[in-house]
């Protein structure tokens, strides 16, 4: 990593409140009476219940919800041991996906003691506490074993991630990759390189979905494990072989499957133009494969590639097993994970992969067609069926083995209560910065002589975001640069001062000129405007020296879009509207207008309302609009309501596939409940309001400033729309995410730009 990679992860972990995970109170709290009920004497009723009944604790505490993330820090991903306490980051980051992928709460614990016995003991003491257990980053042997003895001597789930969840995802790949090479499983040869925890999981795993173990070779650091090795431990022998082959280029020969879980580059172009026609290599070391993805595709077109990595097709990634593993588990009260269960999961995730992509998932890979094949044998993690699919799988097959305390008999309902867990879409960003990552576009940072500007930048760049263009006073860029060391090389630089003398800026001041020579602007004047920055970025965007703009991080919001809409303006019989994405627990919410309109009449107000439908959808969310006032279909009358009926009623006469309804009190649009007691005939009944738009600038300003403050949203925006060209212009002193999500904003604009022009 570089040193602002590593300066970047530390402050990330360091910054607000250290670590990543917190507890957070479930219930209310405010008044002495919350408080006796919480603790005492309230709570002494609960405790009571639990001794007289102790399956009452799932009913009355947080048990049914809660895994503990269990680690002595003797294998921490590719470190090796450094101990309980440095692998404690570690944990949290399993606790965090454990959370945003599965709604699961976890405590993370780290056990200082290296004695199979003495972790045993302790973690068993702990089983009143938790409803599973993920142990993670143990080392073999002593993995197995202490896995082994706590799924024998405890009553909740168990699973050491390590070891089962690259065994699951990977199971999955390769039944799909076996399928697509017209070979039956149990027909076979494969390669499995490395004899740790997880490869011995592995190849158990494919032995159990139809691998033969008389068709299965495995080495470790020594080579071929053989019958006639000496000391070999009893796990590394259950897969030992009597051929005469030592070596991994001789293993390779004729097999059908290398399976790698090892280290990087041990796999050669020669070996694997020795394997058998159409050969699978899932090649999971990291963060580098046993063979490069580029050289192995470049050596075979006919190989089947997957790998750890997320940049490369077939990524084989835990998550997409262990939250949803755990979710269906803790949802039965499993007493165990077993074998039914994880091959339920394999299943799930292998038949997910046939089934049509949703468009979200071909949206944030920036492709309309991604379908069974090749290229795709497994779910993308982003894929919102995976909680729905693989947890309901797992749940399934433990009320069918026999180990669910409790049976779900509507599975219609439970997997309508899965989708909602999560409040979907939680997981916009992390989408979008997805799709903007597979095609990134040319972005000026029109404010590039600042910290924040260029550590956004830096950031944008390093992770194939955009590329970013830096323009401001050179001087005070490079000397930015060298003090705090941002990776910045080969970043275009370009500061107005130096150009005035150049063709470039001569034709954008002739360009400037023209556009405003009516409007009070001399060419003289141009010239003079152009030296702002501001000009200048909208001038390179216009001339398609850039695709987009970003700015408004030193300067009020007036003063950065005055430049674009002079320069570049809007487009053809539209308007610009300002919106803020409101990233909240309950899914993103989109508001409008925020920022340009200050009291837009009936008619304005309803382009602005279709030009925030057009914005939303291509995020891939069906925009559901509540017209807000203080009115309620008119309760109340008054300038504003009457404002916003007449707005609802020319949307229904010009746009009638829209769902909006309106006019509308904030509270009734975002409950349903409350809004289907109360008006039943609204159009917006059944699901909530993912979309307000205010009636004008004043509240919509207020409304998205308190809900960010008070109500800890995560604000993404101002979003300009209706813009001949994508411009974007940042809330005044944004912070560094802020820039670099609306950065990722502006990439996916552009590209929606293009797709609508192509």
């Amino acid at each position: 990593m570089s040193n602002n990679r590593k300066k970047d992860a530390l402050d990330y972990h360091a910054m607000g409140r250290p670590g990543k995970i917190a507890v957070v109170p479930t219930k209310p709290h405010n008044s002495q009476r919350d408080l006796s009920l919480a603790y005492s004497p309230g709570v002494a009723e609960p405790c009571l219940a639990i001794a007289e009944n102790p399956e009452d604790a799932y009913k009355y505490t947080s048990k049914g919800n809660l895994v503990a993330v269990i680690s002595n820090g003797t294998a921490v991903l590719g470190l090796g041991d450094i101990g309980a306490q440095a692998g404690k980051p570690v944990m949290e980051g399993k606790g965090l996906l454990f959370k945003i992928f599965a709604d699961i709460d976890v405590f993370d614990i780290e056990l200082d003691t290296k004695n199979v016995d003495e972790f045993v003991n302790i973690v068993k003491a702990l089983e009143p506490t938790f409803g599973g257990v993920n142990l993670e980053d143990i080392k073999a042997p002593e993995c197995f074993e202490i896995e082994r003895r706590l799924k024998a001597e405890m009553n909740i789930p168990v699973m050491h991630d390590d070891q089962h969840g690259t065994a699951i995802i990977s199971g999955a790949a390769l039944i799909n990759a076996c399928e697509l090479i017209g070979k039956d499983i149990s027909e076979i040869k494969i390669v499995v390189n490395g004899a740790g925890a997880a490869a011995i999981s592995c190849t158990g795993m494919y032995m159990s979905v139809g691998a033969k173990k008389e068709n299965i070779v495995m080495l470790d650091s020594k080579g071929v494990i053989r019958t006639d090795r000496e000391n070999l431990d009893k796990t590394k022998a259950e897969f030992a072989t009597d051929r005469d082959i030592r070596t991994l280029e001789e293993a390779v020969q004729g097999s059908d499957v290398f399976i790698g879980l090892s280290a990087a580059d041990v796999l050669t172009p020669d070996m694997l133009l020795s394997m058998n026609p159409r050969p699978i290599v899932l090649a999971m070391a990291n963060p580098n494969p046993e063979i490069a993805y580029d050289l192995a595709v470049a050596t075979r077109d006919d190989v089947i590639m997957g790998t750890g990595r997320s940049d490369f097709p077939n990524q084989v990634n835990n998550v997409l097993g262990f939250p949803y593993i755990f979710r269906g588990a803790l949802d039965v009260r499993a007493t165990g994970i077993n074998e039914d269960m994880k091959i339920a999961a394999v299943q799930a995730l292998a038949a997910l992969a046939k089934q049509p992509v949703p468009e979200e998932v071909n949206q944030a890979y920036d492709t309309s067609n991604l379908k069974f094949g090749p290229d795709y044998i497994i779910p993308k993690p982003t894929d919102p069926r995976l909680i729905t699919e693989v947890s309901v799988a797992v749940a399934k097959a433990a009320i069918a083995s026999g180990v669910a305390r409790v049976e779900i008999t509507d599975w219609d309902k439970y997997r309508d209560d899965l989708r909602k867990r999560l409040g979907k879409d939680d997981g916009i960003m992390r989408n979008l910065t997805t799709k903007a990552k597979l095609n990134p576009k040319r972005v000026v940072f029109a404010e590039a002589d600042n910290y924040k500007t260029l550590r956004a930048a830096q950031i944008v760049n390093e992770e194939k975001i955009a590329f970013p263009i830096l323009l401001g006073n050179k001087q005070k860029i490079e000397n930015l640069i060298k003090e705090y060391d941002f990776d910045l090389a080969g970043v275009p630089v370009i500061d107005p001062n130096e150009e005035t003398e150049t063709e470039r800026f001569n034709k954008f001041a002739q360009h400037l000129y023209k556009k405003r020579q009516r409007r009070g602007i001399s060419e003289k004047d141009a010239r003079k405007l152009l030296i702002n920055r501001n000009y200048f970025a909208a001038s390179m965007v216009q001339f398609g020296e850039a695709d987009t703009l970003i700015s408004g991080l030193t300067r009020n919001y007036g003063a950065t879009i005055k430049p674009a809409l002079q320069v570049i303006g809007a487009k053809p019989n539209s308007r610009v509207a300002g919106m803020y994405m409101m990233l909240t627990t309950k899914g993103p919410i989109f508001f409008g207008d925020t920022t340009v309109n200050e009291d837009p009449n009936p008619q304005e107000l309803a382009e602005i309302t279709m030009l925030l439908e057009d914005a939303i959808k291509r995020f891939n969310i069906k925009p559901r609009i509540a017209l807000l006032s203080y009115s309620n279909f008119g309760s109340n009358d008054g300038r504003v309501a009457t404002k916003v009926r007449e707005t609802a009623k020319i949307l229904r006469e010009k746009a009638p596939d829209i769902i909006v309804d309106g006019d509308i009190q904030a509270n009734f649009a975002l409950n349903s409940e409350l809004l289907k007691a109360n008006f039943p005939f609204s159009v917006l009944n059944g699901q909530a309001a993912n979309t307000l738009v205010f009636p004008n600038l004043e509240s919509g300003n207020i409304a998205y400033k308190l809900l960010q403050e008070v109500g800890n949203a995560e604000a993404v925006g101002p979003i300009l729309l209706g813009m001949n060209k994508p411009v974007h212009v940042l809330q005044l002193d944004s912070s560094v995410r802020e820039i670099v999500n609306m950065v990722t904003i502006a990439v996916v604009d552009v590209q929606e730009h293009e797709k609508s022009a192509n």
